[in-house]
């Protein structure tokens, strides 16, 4: 059966890669599995039929015969656990790229997404000005862990996996803060990340539904 995922009518990105039903179209089109997508308003997460999907009134949920998922780490373990290509054969080599999926969305974003808050949501309180530094300190740790690790090697543990899709689709959310580029090796690991053509695929398919234009591949 075709899973369907939700993804917003109307990205708060403009298609740009960052809203997260990304990292499921990524995962699928590395496996080449076909899915459809069903595009919900605002308004429209907020009511029953979509809290039914996911509790918490957000994007994507994942529906395959009986099953729904929400929350992308999950979402993105399932397909790789049900699709070749995301997670390698060897147990031990699996269960690490596993680690680095929960490594992604518990240890790097959680700052990440507190730089984003501050610096769009909370920019005009009072006491952004004396917190921010603290923020962005507190991502650039995150990174310099991070970079220390990866090193020179090209992917988190050896092959690309699951774990590398979300570590990349996590730090992307960084590239308009500039804090990326202070890691080159991180800047160039996020690079391979969009140059692989299964996430181009993802990209552009996002995209299309915010400006009306048709993937070109």
């Amino acid at each position: 059966m075709t899973p369907t995922i939700t993804a917003f009518e109307r990205s708060p990105d403009g298609g740009k890669g960052l809203a997260r039903d990304t990292r499921v179209r990524w995962a699928l089109e590395e496996v080449g599995q076909p899915y459809a997508v069903r595009l919900v308003s605002f308004q429209a997460m907020k009511e029953p039929a979509h809290l039914a999907l996911h509790p918490f009134g957000q994007i994507p949920t994942y529906e395959e015969a009986d099953l729904a998922l929400f929350e992308t780490g999950s979402i993105v373990l399932h397909i790789a656990q049900r699709h070749a290509g995301l997670l390698p054969d060897d147990a031990n080599a699996r269960a690490r790229a596993i680690t680095w999926m929960f490594a992604a969305v518990n240890t790097v974003e959680p700052p990440i997404l507190e730089l984003a808050t501050a610096r769009i949501l909370e920019s005009d309180k009072p006491w952004t000005r004396e917190r921010m530094p603290l923020v962005v300190d507190r991502v650039r740790d995150r990174l310099k862990q991070l970079a220390a690790r990866l090193s020179d090697a090209d992917w988190l543990d050896r092959a690309f996996s699951a774990g590398d899709l979300m570590m990349v689709s996590v730090l992307l959310r960084l590239r308009l803060s500039g804090i990326l580029n202070e890691f080159p090796n991180l800047a160039a690991y996020v690079a391979r990340g969009e140059a692989r053509p299964a996430y181009k695929r993802a990209f552009e398919a996002q995209l299309a539904v915010n400006t009306g234009k048709q993937p070109t591949g």
